[in-house]
């Protein structure tokens, strides 16, 4: 039998961790997955898309983004931008370390260990490649498969701002990839209008 790679056991765990999420998600391919194993697969295919040399700390990155994000519900935290804002802070720490773990422990140098770590808190965005890379990824995924869900509990305004804002952390190559995409009418008019303002 041949000796799993150091990568293939980090993303294994990530895998196993991911599997764990009590929230189901059903699609037309794969039927009923847990939420967050889903998530990090589309976050892989994305990333392929992206940035087809992916180095594998980015790769592992890219899985660990939502690492046992269940764990850290949103209600925990004031329903105002400074509680998101916090919510999101404390989630990119946590990840991060969990992911510093696993990377860790699968055999990785501290090298790798520090950059998955770095890439998960989103350090250097703009200026880093792979973490540009990583955000180009988690906005083409949100707007490829959560967006029309997430759009269905918002009015149009805050959707526009929200998209605008997204729009802004992208890459040009994230922009090719994302007016690329086939939304429905009310979203396609959302980014328009995004993009015009």
């Amino acid at each position: 039998m041949t000796e799993s790679t150091p990568f293939q056991r980090a993303q294994a765990a990530m895998d196993a961790a991911h599997a764990e999420d009590p929230k189901r998600e059903a699609t037309e391919e794969a039927g009923e997955r847990p939420a967050e194993l889903l998530y990090a697969q589309r976050m892989s295919d994305w990333l392929a898309r992206v940035a087809p040399e992916a180095s594998e700390p980015l790769q592992l990155a890219v899985r660990a983004q939502h690492l046992r994000r269940w764990e850290v519900p949103r209600d925990d935290y004031t329903r105002d931008r400074p509680g998101y804002l916090a919510w999101r802070r404390d989630l990119g720490r946590r990840q991060a370390a969990l992911a510093e773990t696993i990377v860790r422990e699968a055999g990785y140098d501290e090298a790798a260990v520090e950059h998955v770590g770095a890439l998960i808190r989103k350090e250097n965005l703009k200026r880093n490649a792979d973490t540009q890379a990583l955000e180009d990824t988690a906005c083409l995924v949100f707007m490829a498969h959560y967006f029309s869900d997430f759009a269905r509990e918002h009015d149009d305004d805050k959707l526009v701002r929200i998209v605008a804002k997204t729009w802004r952390k992208m890459s040009p190559r994230g922009h090719e990839l994302a007016s690329a995409l086939t939304l429905p009418e009310r979203e396609r008019e959302i980014v328009a209008r995004a993009l015009s303002a």
